[in-house]
């Protein structure tokens, strides 16, 4: 496991990025700042009753925004919408203006007992930093392979149709395929392979030089039945399909010891291991000579006595591989369809990324509704069946990290190219809630829309980007409401088929909970006091206060600026999202 990395408060990291001598966070409650009114982009005080929600938006150089008082408590997300400018940091404050009269006292809101992300420490990496390492470099060699010889002519295969155009090889016959063997260098090793399986969707071929007291006949042929018959077509039905290249109507499963190769066995325990890729080098032409012009997905054979590197036991690939290849499926059906069916570029990869962790979510789903609560569990109370752990436990890790830091890990602008977990536990919360609110074939449509991210979920939901980002970034707070059904809340402002404050608290108490470090509900609200002292913000991200209200004031002022009070570029997509939280929250 990597080393936990314990977070500094933002305003702690602020003054490092400005090199102050002296800056301390303070609340000054209810005294005021003196700045001159610059309304976004709406004018009059905004009243919103309770549980409602309201985006104001702050790109027409606007910085100030008057809401109705007279107690009302607000949560207010700041925003910057964005996948338009480069992954740097903006300095910004929030801060009450003059018209402000505030009643909140010091300190920071959290609904559940526990330190602030300042005393938090990260939750502990994944044991899959290699599989991340080298999906980094499998988006580089993305961005080089040249596809021309089959773009706008592959075709489409419909999940479970057949539309072959070549003879199926026979069972046990032998094929040789050139694999990547090397995280860092492109350079392959020619294999030869047995095909030990032939099912409707899938070729399963394993390697000839594969370890002894492997996979027993049955078992394989058992392993191959799984992905043809249940993971194949879950990923399918979701995504869509293919393209079929080589006009085989089915996608190819090679099982071979070079994978396993890739990993140093030294570093298995610290570093994980490379389960299972795509190589995007296979869509190449024949002039290519590492190229085999093909659907593949490549996997860790088990090797118990670990006579090639880490050990991997029969057991332990039945568990590892089926979530990866789900993964990788994903980012081949992306890359298949936006490059050779559709004859572009390939996706933005924060959203392809997001759509691969869709993609193992999936599996768990299929297990969730097979095993309905308490059936199929080691321990009854389990939230998730023993048949979905290997599936979900990076989303829940990970977006558990994401919520810690809101403003830094930006989901718009990391990529796959980018080592780090917060920003895909963000690009995860994102895609899933986008699935819940922009109805069936949503997914599907993502598959096969233009390359920018942005423009493509705009297109397949059918509304501004900035919209949905408000409101996924108000559902990330009010989606469960203490002591309120979650159907109080707009049906935007939270999830439909995950309970994500469920998901989070469950995973803080089997972590230690709050005296573990880890608070049962990870958004950090700040107060919005009159301290207009900088704070950083991604692109991308968002950060999350309260404001509280004075009985007898009429109405509450904020600033949303830069430094000195300056408005922010339009290129940014500033804006603000309001949440008008019911008495007792």
């Amino acid at each position: 496991m990597m080393p936990a990395v314990r977070f500094f408060p933002r305003h702690v990291a602020t003054c490092a990025l400005l090199a102050l001598a002296a800056c301390e966070y303070t609340n000054t409650g209810p005294s005021t700042a003196r700045f001159a009114s610059n309304p976004c982009s709406d004018t009059g005080t905004v009243s919103i009753d309770a549980m409602t929600a309201k985006r104001i938006d702050c790109g027409n150089g606007g910085t100030t925004v008057t809401l109705a008082a007279g107690g009302a408590r607000y949560l207010i997300v700041p925003q910057f919408a964005t996948d338009a400018v480069s992954n740097q940091r903006v300095l910004y404050s929030m801060a009450a203006g003059d018209l402000a009269a505030l009643s909140a006292g010091p300190g920071a809101f959290r609904r559940s007992a526990g330190p602030a992300p300042s005393l938090v420490a990260a939750p502990a990496t994944r044991p899959n930093y290699a599989q991340i390492s080298f999906d980094r470099a499998m988006l580089a060699r993305e961005r080089r392979v040249s596809v021309n010889p089959f773009r706008a002519s592959a075709a489409l295969k419909a999940p479970g149709q057949a539309n072959v155009t070549q003879t199926l090889p026979a069972p046990g016959s032998i094929r040789s395929f050139q694999v990547l063997n090397n995280l860092t260098v492109n350079s392959f090793t020619t294999v030869h392979a047995k095909l030990a399986y032939v099912g409707s969707d899938i070729l399963l071929y394993v390697d000839t030089l594969a370890p002894a007291n492997g996979f027993s006949p049955t078992a394989l042929n058992s392993f191959g039945v799984y992905f043809d018959s249940t993971l194949y077509p879950i990923d399918t039905t979701a995504f869509g399909g293919p393209s079929d290249v080589d006009g085989n109507a089915r996608i190819i499963m090679l099982m071979s010891p070079v994978v396993n190769a890739m990993t140093p066995s030294a570093t298995c325990a610290t570093q994980g291991y490379v389960a299972g890729f795509f190589d995007p080098e296979d869509f190449n032409s024949a002039s290519d000579p590492n190229s085999n012009q093909g659907e593949i997905f490549y996997s860790i054979v088990p090797d118990s006595t670990g006579t090639v590197s880490c050990s991997h036991s029969v057991t332990s690939v039945t568990a590892t591989v089926p979530s990866v290849f789900m993964h990788e499926l994903q980012h081949l059906i992306n890359f298949s369809q936006h490059v050779v069916v559709s004859n572009g570029l390939e996706g933005s990869s924060w959203l392809d990324e997001g759509l691969s962790i869709i993609s193992e979510e999936l599996g768990s789903i299929y297990y969730e509704q097979k095993c309905p609560s308490p059936a199929c569990r080691t321990n009854p109370a389990q939230l998730f069946p023993d048949s979905s752990q290997g599936f979900v436990q990076s989303m829940l890790g990970d977006s558990y990290a994401y919520a810690l830091l809101p403003d830094t890990a930006s989901i718009t602008l990391h990529s796959d190219n980018e080592l780090g977990f917060a920003w895909r536990g963000g690009s995860w919360l994102f895609a899933r809630w986008l699935g819940d609110h922009a109805g069936s074939g949503f997914f599907k449509a993502l598959e096969r829309g233009p390359a920018n991210g942005v423009l493509d979920i705009e297109q397949a939901a059918g509304q501004p980007f900035p919209v949905l980002f408000a409101n996924f970034g108000i559902a990330l707070y009010t989606d469960s409401l203490p002591g309120l059904a979650r159907t109080a809340a707009p049906a935007a402002n939270r999830f439909v088929s995950r309970n994500v404050e469920q998901l989070w608290a469950r995973w803080s108490v089997t972590n230690g909970g709050p005296l573990g470090g880890f608070p049962t509900q990870p958004i950090f609200l700040i107060p919005v006091s009159a301290d207009t002292s900088m704070q950083v913000m991604s692109p991308g991200t968002m950060t999350f206060f309260r404001l509280d209200t004075a009985a007898g004031a009429a109405t509450a002022t904020i600033r949303f600026s830069g430094p000195g009070g300056a408005s922010f570029p339009a290129s940014l997509k500033p804006q603000i999202a309001i949440f008008r939280l019911p008495p007792g929250q």
